[in-house]
């Protein structure tokens, strides 16, 4: 299947400029996607321009990732309701660093092919272009008309913000970034969300009257959930993919909690499957949905394809900690910041450490640490079985808790009934 099929085949395709799938069949294209380095890490709705440039290299084509150095310091009015706070060029170039480190991990950028992945940063070419160069070679080929015709534009200027002339001019700035790698590195191609098709027909726009060349275009939808939630947010906010702001377990978590209707629409967007096998956790799926085929792959592919394969067995014996039948030994075999991972979330209690040298009474343990309200309700559950130990079962012989039990030499997981935990650390 050819490249755009492919993508039209995943949803991936919203708007395309007339003779992209040509051009795309005709000769090796180089193409480019621009990254917005407002964080020093990209998060999950970054994932669909990286897999586009992924398919577009895979493909055979050059893929240009492109960092915005310089339009990070303009601020992109798409979407936006409000011109957001500008970053200090010290912050800006952090950021720009943690974006490029990502992106080559999904690109090959080292290999001696020709359709090598290209990163490359706006600042390099804007840092020395005079305002008055701009607006007489750059300004004077875009007419206002033109640029109050944009539906970024045209909302911000109706609605109760208004709009700076430096969001205003955005839309030029980036076209020029189309027009520069066009006429330097001979890139014809630029890809983005479908918020971005104003500002990207700008830019083609440029390439034609400054230029008399012709270059294309295709956008990717913008990702909802069904149930009308804002895709890549949780209770905690985005979901990164940087380790240290989403660990590699809670970024599983996110793709294995997907609804059915989601998770059908996600393994052909965020995967690299092939149609094949698609249509195959398809069919699975549609004869047993209780047994969440599309979900479990889907966290198995995303967690392997940004962090590792290390990363996702860890996630599934974590999730059987919490949600499965894991024993003591495989919580056991969990170091400290693993331990915490998988812990998240779950009620957090502080003991003396010197409580537990002489043997800490259990019913006494669970009623101090209000695990139980009372000592009576505590007895009544350890007498029916439905406590337990680091993952064990206390039996009724089991009388205090001891440092012999701690995990780590520091914690203790309790869990009352089938769902409730409670980490115990001993300080």
């Amino acid at each position: 299947m050819h490249l755009i099929e492919d993508l039209q085949w995943r949803g991936m395709i919203q708007d395309i400029m007339p003779g992209t799938k040509e051009l795309l069949e005709k000769e090796m294209v180089s193409g480019y996607i621009g990254f917005d380095p407002t964080s020093d890490s990209l998060h999950i709705g970054s994932l669909v321009p990286i897999l586009l440039l992924v398919h577009l290299q895979k493909a055979g084509h050059k893929p240009f990732a492109l960092v915005g150095g310089a339009t990070g310091m303009v601020g992109d009015p798409s979407g936006k309701s409000e011109e957001r706070n500008l970053l200090s060029e010290e912050t800006l170039q952090f950021n720009q660093e943690g974006v490029r480190k990502q992106l080559s991990k999904f690109l090959d950028f080292n290999s001696d092919k020709p359709n090598a992945a290209v990163m490359v940063n706006n600042y390099d070419w804007f840092k020395d272009f005079s305002f008055l160069h701009f607006i007489r070679d750059v300004g004077k080929h875009i007419t206002v008309n033109y640029m109050m015709s944009k539906d970024s534009v045209k909302k911000r200027l109706e609605g109760e913000t208004g709009m700076s002339f430096t969001e205003f001019t955005y839309q030029l700035v980036q076209g020029y970034d189309f027009y520069w790698l066009y006429q330097n590195r001979n890139c014809k191609l630029q890809m983005g969300g479908s918020d971005q098709w104003g500002n990207i027909v700008t830019g083609t726009e440029l390439i034609r009257r400054k230029a008399g060349g012709e270059a294309f275009a295709f956008t990717c939808p913008l990702i909802t959930k069904a149930d009308g939630g804002k895709f890549g947010k949780t209770e905690k906010g985005n979901v990164w993919l940087d380790p240290k702001k989403t660990s590699p377990y809670q970024f599983y978590q996110f793709w294995l909690n997907a609804s059915d209707e989601d998770a059908k629409k996600w393994i052909k967007i965020f995967t690299l499957l092939s149609i094949e096998e698609i249509e195959t956790l398809l069919q699975q799926q549609e004869a047993a949905p209780h047994e969440r085929a599309l979900q479990k792959k889907l966290a198995e592919e995303l967690t392997c394809f940004v962090h590792s394969r290390a990363d996702y067995d860890f996630a599934v014996k974590a999730s059987e900690i919490l949600f499965g039948n894991a024993t003591t030994e495989i919580l056991q075999s969990l170091n400290e910041e693993q331990l915490l991972q998988v812990m998240e979330g779950v009620p957090s209690i502080e003991i003396s450490r010197g409580t537990l040298t002489e043997g800490y009474d259990l019913v006494s343990f669970l009623a101090d640490t209000q695990i139980f309200p009372s000592k009576g309700e505590a007895r009544k559950m350890w007498q029916a079985g439905g406590l337990s130990l680091n993952k064990s079962k206390i039996s009724t012989e089991k009388a205090t808790v001891v440092l012999g039990d701690l995990l780590q030499d520091k914690y203790l997981l309790v869990q009352k009934g089938k769902k409730n935990y409670y980490l115990v650390k001993a300080v």
